[in-house]
């Protein structure tokens, strides 16, 4: 008889174990997927910065930079900065940031880190015709 109640007593334990470390392992994967959302966001703000600064590059009118990073997929307008340095002749250099306040919107991580604030830079080459055309 012992035997059955020692038996009985590990499969409590067990049941003990299991229910105190699952929270823990949730919360271990939601961590998981709010740094894997981080991560994408900064992708694109990457590809929204090489994206303005080409705009910039190729477009000389005001506000080029700012309206092609907000066209980019899946970053909120509303979040994003974007600041252009003045576009020079042909040759010249363009250099153009983008910021973004990435929102940490998964349960319970999201209200821990705080909504972090990303940045990209790019530079490029201004295009366009030369002094003496084409």
């Amino acid at each position: 008889m012992s035997r059955q109640r020692s038996r009985g007593s590990e499969r409590g334990q067990a049941t003990v174990e299991v229910a105190l470390a699952l929270p823990v392992l949730v919360l271990a994967l939601l961590l998981v997927v709010q740094v894997a959302l981080i991560a994408r966001a900064q992708i694109l703000v990457v590809h929204a910065a090489r994206e303005a600064a080409r705009a910039t590059a190729v477009d000389g009118r005001q506000g080029a930079a700012e309206r092609a990073a907000r066209a980019t997929p899946g970053l909120r307008p509303a979040r994003l900065a974007v600041s252009a340095s003045a576009r020079g002749d042909p040759g010249t250099t363009v250099r153009v940031t983008v910021r973004y306040v990435a929102p940490t919107d998964v349960p319970l991580v999201g209200a821990v880190l705080g909504d972090p604030e990303l940045e990209a830079s790019v530079a490029m080459r201004v295009e366009g015709a030369g002094p003496n055309g084409p």
